[in-house]
């Protein structure tokens, strides 16, 4: 049926680096190929076989919608429907988008909301933080203008099938869908994918050469995080070529699978002129291969590369799970093997891929020289590096924190952290950890205020918006109740009297004369922004350990000083 097909998955291994490989084929309803080739793990010389289980990472998303498709047969959930009709508390940046977006959106990528990742990648948010995390997202188009590929849109429907069902959304999918379809060898965690005796271990590229990856979690779980073998692969599979039944029950409708294979967003075009224009359904690619429909979809993570793909006339199923990422493996062994279960003239994808492979590995000794040739040499950080030292907060992506050790800034965000090198002027950029999740290469930019404090980190977090903008958290005197015990007493600048009172929770607020008060709230050391006047600050100097004996009035059109009327003994 494949001729040769082995060796090829053996050539395409030792060109690629790929230490394990699991392979399923179905044909006609039944599994024709199910088989492993390599070790789980190159620390070990376990061999991968047909029940290995590897994280299948986003080929995860046709098992959330799917799920969601058994509440819609039920007559519970409608995805023509807002979002916020099942999760009240669901906000976008874009209120209108907030009322607009539907669950349908979400499973088709047409949210307006770019992916956004380091949102849920590190993995220590809650479900109840990201929803909360939504609202400050910036969107980069419209709803329902474009597809844009993202996982937290997954997360939210994850969330939305356990409203409805009143299960977590692993118990839920367990139950209802990996349970009736006999899984056997799959896990829902990336605690129970180490605990399994049958695991694979991931893998990534360093160059050219191959490295054991740290075994990372997909904390975003109904975008990702399922773990399972080859051979439970292909039952999934089998029951989409079959339109949702298992040996001749219904286990899912018709309508349903038929709606998942819908094409209902143009994603794009593909480089090779035998697949034709992608689309994406409801937790699958849609394209056609060589004038016949191709149903899909990928998945990747730290280590981990995965295809499964499906013929559905032709009832052709294959997939192919790696532990070794990125590599044009799983794509150059899929489209040979429906070469030849299809009868179609012989192309040499082997050829095809592997001259690509080599132009992109010389292209990334071009790019890393082009991004050292870019530094400006010669040039020094505007400011002290103590000066930069400090807290920075996003509302949705979290606290960076700054730190100045053994002459250089390091950093520290959400269990990340290392040593930051300086690129030019005020940008220092972060090391390359590539084995595991860690934002590589990554550009801090470093603002300051009209009075030269450093007040703000910008960074690329996600590119298809504007940089992320971290500003300074309050630290230093301004949190130090003793220090707003001092600041509070009367001060004149010229004619008018500026009186700062502190009330019995220690907040400080200024009046002047008999104007509007206005409460002050910590900015940095011994400076306060003045609540509701946007560009307006006041400093409290301490010219002893005792003594606060002047206001520093930072406004946009000035810097103005008000002395103490009565300076304490």
């Amino acid at each position: 049926m494949l001729s040769d097909f082995d060796d090829l998955v053996q050539a395409s291994m030792q060109e690629w680096k790929v230490p394990g490989l699991a392979l399923a084929v179905i044909r006609d309803g039944e599994t024709v190929l199910a088989k492993g080739y390599g070790v789980r793990d190159t620390e070990a010389s376990a061999p991968v076989t047909a029940d290995t289980q590897f994280l299948l990472c986003s080929l995860t998303k046709s098992f959330t919608a799917a799920g969601l498709g058994l509440l819609v047969d039920e007559r519970k959930l409608d995805w023509t429907r807002p979002v916020r009709d099942y999760i009240p508390e669901f906000r976008l940046h874009d209120a209108v988008a907030t009322e607009r977006v539907t669950v349908r959106d979400l499973l088709c990528h047409h949210s307006g909301v770019p992916r956004h990742d380091w949102i849920h990648s590190p993995g220590d948010l809650s479900m109840v933080q990201i929803l909360a995390a939504l609202r400050h997202l910036e969107p980069s188009r419209d709803v329902r203008e474009a597809y844009q590929y993202q996982n937290l849109g997954y997360l939210v429907a994850g969330q939305i099938a356990q409203r409805i069902s009143g299960q977590r959304w692993e118990d839920f999918t367990t139950e209802r869908l990996l349970r009736p379809l006999g899984f056997a060898h799959f896990g829902l965690s990336i605690e129970a994918l180490a605990a399994a005796p049958n695991h694979a271990h991931p893998h990534i590229m360093q160059g050219d050469e191959s490295q054991r990856a740290m075994l990372t979690p997909i904390r975003a779980l109904p975008a990702g995080g399922l773990n399972a073998c080859v051979s439970d692969l292909a039952k999934w599979m089998r029951l989409l070529i079959d339109e949702g039944t298992v040996d001749g029950k219904p286990l899912l409708s018709a309508d349903i699978v038929r709606q998942m294979m819908t094409p209902r967003v143009h994603v794009g075009r593909s480089v090779f002129k035998e697949v034709g224009e992608f689309h994406y359904g409801l937790g699958l690619s849609l394209e056609h291969y060589r004038g016949e429909r191709k149903v899909s979809h990928t998945g990747s993570w730290v280590g981990w590369g995965n295809a499964m793909t499906m013929l559905p006339e032709r009832r052709i199923g294959i997939a192919v799970l790696t532990n070794r990422a990125p590599s044009a493996v799983t794509e150059l062994l899929t489209y040979h093997a429906l070469d030849q279960l299809c009868g179609h003239k012989p192309i040499d994808w082997f050829d095809r891929f592997r001259t690509m492979r080599r132009q992109a590995l010389a292209q990334q000794k071009v790019d890393q020289q082009a991004r050292s040739e870019l530094r400006r040499t010669g040039t020094t950080p505007s400011h002290p590096l103590d000066d930069y030292a400090g807290e920075y907060e996003h509302p949705a992506y979290g606290r960076i924190g700054i730190t100045k050790e053994n002459n250089a800034l390091a950093w520290r965000w959400r269990g990340m952290s290392g040593q930051l090198e300086h690129r030019h002027y005020d940008v220092f950029v972060t090391p390359d950890k590539p084995a595991e999740i860690h934002p590589d290469n990554l550009a801090l930019s470093f603002g300051y205020d009209r009075e030269g404090n450093i007040d703000r980190i910008c960074a690329p977090l996600e590119p298809m918006v504007a940089d992320i903008v971290f500003r300074r958290a309050a630290g230093g005197d301004v949190l130090d109740p003793a220090f707003r015990a001092l600041c509070a007493g009367s001060f004149m600048h010229g004619m008018q009297e500026i009186s700062v009172t502190l009330d019995a929770a220690g907040q400080l607020s200024l009046r002047i004369d008999e104007r509007q008060s206005w409460p002050l709230r910590p900015f940095d050391r011994r400076t306060f922004d003045l609540e509701g006047l946007q560009g307006y600050r006041v400093a409290f100097r301490r010219p002893s350990p005792d003594i606060v004996d002047a206001v520093i009035f930072y406004q946009p059109d000035g810097t103005f000083l008000a002395l103490r009327q009565a300076v304490p003994a």
